[in-house]
C-alpha cells in the first residue's frame, strides 16, 4: 500500500496553509472562511460553508479532496481534533511601534511555532523510507538554489561528517548535470521552499528518469516537486513574495535535516561515530 507522502493529514488547518497557493480562486475563498473561524466552521454544514465564502458547494468539496479527505464530513471532524489539542498561536505581527524585547519575543515565537508545525507534519513511514534510502545509497545529492542552497550545502557538510558519499550544489548548471548523472542506487534531495522553483523542478524531472530515491524538502504540500517526489519533508513556514529567504524557513528546514541526520546516526552508530572521529581528529590542530 503506497504512503501518503506529505502527511497523516491530521493536522488540517497547517494544510490548508500550505497547499493555499495552489488552490484556485474559489477554494482559497472557503479556506480562507475556515481559517477566519474555525471554531464557528465545525458548526457549518456544507451549504452554510458555501454561503459565507460566496461559492458553490462543489468548491467545498474539491477543497476537501485536496486536502485528502474523501468528504466534507471527514473534514470537518478533522478541524474538531485541531481543536482539541490546539496549535499555540502567534503573539502578533511586528509592529513599528514594538520595543527591541517586543521584537524578539515575537519572533521567538513565531520561529518555535514554525518547528512544533513542521513536527506535526511529519508522516513517520514517509521519513522511515528516506532514513532506509539514504543508508542504502552509493551516494547522495543535495540540491537547492539560493536560500536553499546554503541549507542543501549544510546538508552536505552535515552528511559528510558521518561518512557518507556526499555532495551538493546551488549552482544551476552544475545541478542538472549532476542530476543527469545520478544513478538508481543513489538518492537526491531537492530543496525549494515554494517548491515552484524552476531550476530545481527541471533537474527533479532529469534525476527522476535515472531510478534514483528522490525526496523534498518544501513548505508547500501541493507543488512541482512534491508531485514527483518519492517522499516528502514538509516545513510550514509561510513566504510572502518580498520575504524570499526568511530565516523562519531555513529553521524549518534545518530542523527536519537535524531529524533526518540523528535518525540515521542511531541506525548505524558503528559507522556514523567511527567517521565522527575521524573527522573530528582531522581538524584538532585547527583550534587553539
Amino acid at each position: 500500500m503506497k504512503t501518503n507522502k506529505i502527511s497523516d493529514l491530521n493536522k488540517s488547518l497547517l494544510m490548508i496553509n500550505s497547499v493555499y497557493s495552489s488552490l484556485t480562486k474559489s477554494e482559497k475563498k472557503v479556506a480562507d472562511a475556515v481559517l477566519g473561524d474555525p471554531e464557528a466552521a465545525v458548526f457549518y454544514t456544507i451549504t452554510d460553508l458555501a454561503e459565507k465564502a460566496g461559492v458553490g458547494e462543489t468548491s467545498v468539496i474539491r477543497l476537501c479532496r485536496k486536502l485528502g479527505f474523501k468528504g466534507y464530513q471527514e473534514f470537518k471532524l478533522s478541524i474538531v481534533q485541531d481543536l482539541a489539542s490546539p496549535v499555540e498561536q502567534m503573539s502578533g505581527k511586528i509592529e513599528e511601534r514594538d520595543d527591541l524585547t517586543t521584537i524578539a519575543k515575537k519572533i521567538t515565537v513565531q520561529n518555535t511555532q514554525a518547528l512544533q508545525n513542521a513536527l506535526s507534519l511529519i508522516n513517520e513511514q514517509n521519513l522511515q523510507n528516506i532514513v532506509e534510502a539514504m543508508i542504502k545509497a552509493d551516494k547522495i545529492y543535495f540540491f537547492g538554489v539560493g536560500s536553499s542552497g546554503i541549507t542543501a550545502m549544510d546538508a552536505k557538510y552535515r552528511f559528510m561528517r558521518l561518512g557518507f558519499n556526499v555532495d551538493a550544489s546551488m549552482d544551476s548548471h552544475v545541478i542538472a548535470m549532476n542530476a543527469a548523472l545520478a544513478k538508481k542506487e543513489d538518492v537526491v534531495a531537492f530543496i525549494s521552499t515554494s517548491g515552484s522553483t524552476k531550476d530545481v523542478v527541471d533537474a527533479l524531472e532529469i534525476a527522476k528518469a535515472s531510478g534514483a530515491f528522490i525526496f523534498c524538502l518544501t513548505n508547500h504540500a501541493r507543488s512541482p516537486i512534491t508531485q514527483q517526489a518519492d517522499a516528502v519533508l514538509l516545513g510550514t513556514s509561510r513566504e510572502m513574495p518580498l520575504q524570499g529567504g526568511a530565516f523562519s524557513s531555513k529553521l524549518s528546514q534545518i530542523h527536519l535535516l537535524d531529524i533526518l541526520t540523528t535518525a540515521i546516526s542511531l541506525q548505524r552508530k558503528e559507522q556514523t561515530y567511527s567517521a565522527l572521529e575521524k573527522t573530528a581528529k582531522s581538524v584538532i590542530q585547527k583550534l587553539y
